[in-house]
């Protein structure tokens, strides 16, 4: 499953779009760099019942930005993307030509 995909997802179990649950993160102080993925997984976990998987896409997203390696565009393994960066705007609003 794409980075992109995970995202999509999120959106679709929590209603809510990759950017709002980053600015409530933020909000939350899970942006700074001495918070750990684990702390942030259990708030996603108890607030909005995601997995592992989802919460890991999410967290990249929070510590990281939407920018997205190299290495997973264009290739053919498990988190392959189309674009090195991701779209945190909700996924109906998501250009056609912006990948799965």
């Amino acid at each position: 499953m794409s980075f992109q995909a995970y995202l999509d997802a999120i959106e679709t179990r929590t209603g809510l779009t990759p950017r709002q649950l980053v600015d409530e993160a933020t909000a939350r102080g899970f942006d700074d760099p001495a918070v750990k993925a684990g702390a942030i997984l259990e708030w996603l976990k108890t607030d909005y019942d995601l997995g592992r998987g989802h919460g890991m896409a999410l967290v990249h997203v929070i510590k990281k930005g939407a920018q997205i390696d190299a290495k997973h565009v264009g290739t053919s393994g498990p988190h392959r993307d189309e674009k090195d960066e991701l779209w945190l705007d909700g996924k109906d609003t998501k250009p056609a030509d912006w990948g799965a």
